[in-house]
């Protein structure tokens, strides 16, 4: 590992924790500069195609969830690390699953349960994109599900 300070590769580890998705995060020293940094390991895991509804397949964009997510919760009190844990936990699930494929169905229904339970305003959002409801009635059902639960 090169420090980002000096480019050196010697290094020492100081300190190493372990989280619940299987990363491993170290506290670094550099023998040169003595600067300290931290670097995160985390297997690599297959992630299965996601079949989209018109049928066709696409790889599985970590980058392009988060977006949405990051959307849906724009002005609102979600910080960068709770969606960004979401995704994690999202990604880290479909991973398990163990499926060269998933329906997007099943990608969404995951975003949509997390959400629900994150912040009511963004799981409306997303929901209208997601489930395409395209006019009032269908939005107001919706809210009034939300609401009854």
């Amino acid at each position: 590992m090169n420090c980002p300070y000096c480019q050196s590769d010697k290094s020492h580890v100081i300190d190493t924790t372990h989280d619940n998705r299987g990363g491993i995060r170290r506290r670094r020293e550099c023998d040169n500069c003595t600067q300290r940094f931290s670097t995160y390991e985390r297997p690599i895991l297959a992630t299965p195609l996601i079949i989209k509804r018109d049928g066709t397949r696409e790889e599985f964009d970590r980058e392009k969830l988060l977006r949405g997510m990051r959307i849906a919760c724009a002005k609102r009190p979600v910080s960068a690390s709770e969606i960004d844990h979401m995704v994690g936990e999202i990604e880290s699930a479909i991973q398990k699953m163990g499926r060269s494929e998933i329906s997007s169905r099943v990608l969404g229904d995951m975003v949509i349960s997390r959400l629900k339970d994150l912040d009511q305003i963004a799981y409306i959002r997303y929901t209208i994109v997601y489930l395409n409801l395209g006019d009032l009635q269908a939005i107001r059902k919706e809210i009034d599900r939300l609401l009854e639960a």
